[in-house]
């Protein structure tokens, strides 16, 4: 029977875990996609409804000018115009309608039916100018306001934040209409107009500029895609490192968190641990309330979590009556005994002046601080993960922590510790000392 890699078993389980979280995501994202569609679809649907209110009021306001405009055919084209308002309007609500019913059901539509969508649309100023050359001349369908239409579909085309659709969208407009201009222009070369309504490098330069319309909006769909996704991904790591270290952590270590991005994988590192414990906290709790018990200790663990916090350590857990601190994990200044050395000496000094000014009531905690390897990291399930420190050096350093019962002190040391900060004003050496559970003693130092 092969040994199990359990490497490879623990890589091959995190690999699992973000395809679903990818998975997850890239349907969320798709169905925000289609939500995204159907606000097009209502945009463009009003801008349509709207252009043929004003379209109308103008035609009844200033109907000789239309009818001298049509050659007295305006009440024909009027009529063909209110049918293709009809039939659009149906079709731009069909289109709405089954965009609706992919949202309820969270499924995705085929990409295909979108390409035809857009081919549909962007058709439509093309059968408009159609039209109304029948009734105006040719020529003149092309000089309508139909083809400033294209625009509106090309634009409206960014919220679906496809750079192929854009494209595509641009295509249609601008070969479209280099198409229906270039049939106008040769089915009667001898219309009597002028040059320019008829000159082909003008109606060519107009599609062009349609094309480079949708290419332009195809960037733009991808550079908001990114922004999506890169904001997306920012509020994950955030989330991650969140979910990982609670709200024990200061923000300017989250932020670091955040630069640098760490995985937070298991690994080998040099830590300083401590332990910190309320002392008689049972008979305390034993004659109050909860209430009474939960605001005494929020009380206390407000400034202390401060404290920890401003000399870059984090609280692992908290004990009930206690917590444990860890300095130099996950990030580490190179300074982290000094600087869990400085935090006990100002929680126990913060604990006197906070009793001198009634904020607290009388408290006395033993605190336990040992330095050496541990293997830190996220350890859990995808369920709940927590980042925590293993090794014999947390085990010591609660074992420290106890002695203080024993020598009647509030901040023991290891000779770890004291040598990596150096000399401690008023440390007081206990002699080396055997602690519960190790056979070898270890030299410790009161430092309160």
């Amino acid at each position: 029977m092969k040994p199990l890699n359990l490497t490879a078993a623990i890589r091959t389980r995190r690999l699992k875990r973000r395809q679903s979280l990818s998975h997850a995501f890239n349907n969320q994202f798709a169905l925000e996609i289609l939500k995204s569609d159907k606000l097009r679809v209502s945009i463009l649907l009003g801008v349509w409804l709207s252009a043929c209110v004003v379209l109308s009021f103008l035609a009844i306001t200033f109907s000789r000018s239309f009818q001298h405009a049509f050659h007295g055919k305006f009440d024909g084209f009027f009529l063909a115009f209110l049918i293709g308002v009809g039939l659009t309007t149906l079709y731009l609500l069909f289109e709405r309608s089954a965009i609706d019913r992919l949202i309820r059901t969270e499924k995705d539509g085929l990409v295909a039916l979108r390409f035809l969508s857009a081919f549909i649309e962007t058709s439509i100023p093309t059968l408009g100018m159609y039209m109304s050359g029948q009734f105006l001349g040719p020529v003149y369908g092309l000089y309508t306001p139909a083809p400033m239409v294209y625009g509106i579909f090309i634009v409206l085309s960014i919220l679906r934040l496809d750079f192929r659709l854009c494209v595509f969208t641009g295509l249609v407009a601008g070969f479209e209409y280099i198409a229906l201009a270039m049939w106008v222009i040769s089915s009667e070369p001898g219309m009597q107009v002028e040059p320019i309504l008829i000159g082909v490098p003008h109606h060519l330069f107009k599609g062009i500029i349609l094309i480079g319309t949708g290419v332009v909006a195809g960037l733009v769909s991808v550079q908001i895609r990114k922004r999506i996704l890169s904001s997306f991904e920012s509020v994950e790591e955030r989330n991650r490192i969140s979910r990982t270290f609670g709200e024990y952590v200061s923000p300017a270590v989250v932020e670091t968190l955040l630069d640098l991005k760490p995985d937070l994988r298991s690994e080998n590192k040099n830590v300083c641990v401590m332990f910190l414990d309320i002392r008689n906290f049972t008979g305390f709790a034993e004659k109050r309330t909860p209430e009474e018990v939960v605001t005494y200790l929020e009380s206390l663990f407000e400034f202390m979590v401060e404290i920890i916090n401003r000399n870059n350590g984090i609280i692992n857990k908290f004990l009930g009556d206690g917590f444990m601190a860890v300095f130099g994990a996950p990030l580490s200044d190179g300074h982290d005994c000094a600087n869990a050395v400085r935090s006990a000496q100002e929680i126990l000094a913060k604990i006197r002046e906070e009793e001198e000014r009634g904020t607290i009531l009388p408290t006395t905690v033993g605190i336990g601080l040992h330095s050496g390897q541990a293997v830190t990291g996220s350890i859990g399930s995808a369920l709940r993960k927590e980042y925590t420190v293993i090794g014999d050096v947390v085990n010591l350093a609660a074992r420290i922590e106890k002695l203080n019962k024993r020598f009647g002190s509030q901040l023991l040391i290891s000779e770890m510790v004291s040598k990596a900060v150096g000399s401690v004003a008023g440390a007081i050496s206990k002699g080396t000392v055997t602690v519960r559970g190790r056979e070898k003693g270890i030299e410790i130092y009161q430092l309160a």
